[in-house]
């Protein structure tokens, strides 16, 4: 039995391996600082629970797009371009956030081409669904 969406489930497993680098950190911290929920006012661990939020909020809906796209017949390099543009954004985003400053290289530069894949995502997928209604 293969896989329906293998390029999506590709990019998918990838990112499982960028979110879970990210979730350990808090752990680590939480243990350290005994601090059960939210940050205890440390900025160190609110850094670190936002680049996990962070990409809670923006990378599943990113690979829901793919797959709808993929399970439609898209093309695969388009799929591989979103996917590796994805990858690239989510390594670099976190790397950027910080408590002291808000626009900073990483940040702008992850967020964008997050934002980018999204929508690039999305208008792919209403120009191959929109003729089918």
């Amino acid at each position: 039995m293969s896989l329906a969406v293998p390029i999506t489930g590709l990019y998918a497993a990838i990112q499982a391996i960028i979110v879970t680098v990210l979730v350990f950190p808090i752990g680590r911290m939480r243990t350290r600082l005994d601090i059960s929920l939210n940050d205890g006012g440390n900025a160190a661990l609110a850094v670190a629970i936002r680049r996990h939020a962070n990409w809670t909020e923006h990378v599943p809906f990113a690979l829901i797009l793919m797959a709808l796209l993929e399970l439609d017949g898209g093309s695969a390099s388009l799929l591989h371009g979103l996917g590796i543009a994805l990858v690239i954004a989510r390594i670099v985003h976190p790397l950027g956030l910080r408590t002291d400053k808000i626009a900073t290289p990483q940040r702008i530069a992850g967020a964008a081409i997050t934002g980018l894949v999204t929508i690039v995502a999305a208008i792919a997928l209403l120009v191959r669904t929109l003729p089918a209604l």
